[in-house]
């Protein structure tokens, strides 16, 4: 198949036509080489190439001139909307649309081009027009996907474009991408049952109505939510078979309720009113107490919990989990919480830690990070700590002590430099480093400066 690729852009560098040399040494040309390409080739060629690109290789020959018409996977980027004067699309019939500056007439015309030459099943369909002032009409174009039996969808709409009935009679679909739409289903709605992923961004829909969808796609094993606006009512997740859940929004609005299999967990607290997170209520609380099969956690917020007191542990234990990322600014609060995780972990074998510190404004050293504070092995399987855009201040140094000194099964702790802090500077700074007490026989420090 790699061969076949290579020759196919040397023929088509050479005029449809190329040389080859038999045994003796003598030339022979070998016309219509592209005719003569098994079918499964040439689909696969034109599945690799842009859908721009593969509609233009009707010209090539007239085994080629109709075979992007059996394409069952199409992507309508941003590339493919881009205006190109010197481009001309030719179908089979010599019909020629060229690119215009009317985006609209343009996404019209190629659309009817595309439900009147189609040929077979689509499985999977790309539309990207997110940057666009208007979207135009798609509604006809949705009920020719569900027609053709549409499985993998993905919409990049203009903001807030209300998605048009016959989007919800794509019933088939497993895979389902959207993004800036309006979420308005028809009352007879029951969702999409044969869903296996599903992905929201600044996608408007009630709380109610996210639930029930969620709820409703028994098969659901990736979820990805990114919500700017902050939901009226707490959406419980109910997801029997969800191993994968990526959210960015405000956390205090859902509720991991039943997740027996979810094993990767991403957390990205966002309000557009930048209203701090309160995790001390949040290590108190019981959110992840349901993810009993969690292995990674990626957590990244910024608290607001001064004066308030953060737990030791988790009121319970998680077991499974073996990977911790965290994006931390270096308050107490943040630190403590962070301490509090790692032991609430007892099998964690992997830490890593972004530092969200401002370079410019050192703090001072913390009576609760010595050593000495912590009588007891902080995480007895820890194997490897990995820190993120160090910068050798205080309270760095203080945690670093403190990992090293707690941590007895360590193989590795990588320390890497803020980006913008010169490398004798930092080097300086973290040379302390070698008289800290190492727990673990077997551990190493490497500083990573590029």
């Amino acid at each position: 198949m790699f061969y076949s690729q290579i020759h196919l852009v040397y023929v088509l560098q050479s005029n449809t036509f190329c040389t080859m040399m038999d045994s003796k040494g003598k030339n022979h040309c070998s016309p219509d080489v592209l005719s003569n390409l098994p079918d499964n080739v040439i689909d696969d060629i034109l599945m690799r190439v842009p859908f721009r690109d593969a509609v233009c290789t009707s010209i090539l020959s007239k085994k080629w001139r109709y075979k992007w018409c059996g394409l069952p996977q199409l992507m309508l980027d941003s590339d493919f909307w881009k205006p190109k004067k010197d481009i001309e699309y030719l179908t089979g019939d010599k019909t020629v649309w060229r690119a215009t500056k009317d985006l609209t007439g343009n996404f019209t015309a190629c659309i009817h081009n595309l439900m009147t030459r189609h040929k077979g099943s689509i499985t999977n369909f790309t539309l990207c027009i997110q940057y666009w002032k208007i979207c135009p009409r798609i509604d006809n174009l949705l009920c020719f996907l569900s027609e053709k039996g549409i499985q993998h969808l993905v919409l990049r709409l203009p903001r807030s474009f209300e998605l048009p009935s016959s989007f919800f009679t794509c019933l088939q679909l497993r895979h389902l991408s959207l993004q800036n739409c309006l979420l308005l289903p028809p009352p007879t709605f029951k969702g999409f049952d044969r869903l296996i992923s599903l992905e929201l961004h600044d996608v408007k829909v009630s709380s109610k109505l996210l639930e029930c969808l969620i709820s409703h796609c028994l098969l659901l094993e990736q979820l990805v939510l990114k919500i700017s606006d902050t939901l009226s009512d707490i959406i419980e997740i109910n997801a029997p078979m969800l191993r994968s859940f990526d959210f960015k929004g405000d956390m205090t609005t859902i509720c991991l309720k039943y997740v027996p299999l979810l094993a990767k967990l991403s957390l990205w607290y966002y309000r557009k009113d930048r209203k701090k997170f309160d995790v001390a209520n949040f290590l108190t609380s019981d959110f992840l107490e349901s993810c009993f099969a969690l292995e990674h956690l990626h957590l990244d917020y910024t608290v607001n919990a001064r004066g308030q007191e953060i737990p030791t542990k988790l009121p319970f234990d998680l077991m499974c989990v073996k990977h911790l990322c965290m994006c931390i600014y270096l308050d107490k609060e943040e630190i403590l919480s962070a301490l509090c995780l790692i032991r609430s972990f007892p099998f964690l074998r992997y830490l890593e830690i972004q530092m969200e510190y401002n370079i410019m404004n050192d703090m001072l050293a913390l009576e609760c990070l010595e050593v000495e504070a912590f009588p007891d092995v902080i995480c007895k399987h820890l194997r490897e700590v990995k820190l993120v855009e160090a910068n050798g201040s205080m309270r760095e140094m203080q945690l670093i002590k403190l990992l090293l000194a707690k941590t007895p099964a360590l193989v590795r702790m990588l320390i890497k430099p803020h980006r913008y802090l010169e490398k004798p500077a930092i080097v300086k700074r973290l040379a302390e480093l070698t008289k800290f007490e190492i727990a673990s026989p077997k551990a190493e420090v490497l500083l990573k400066l590029v």
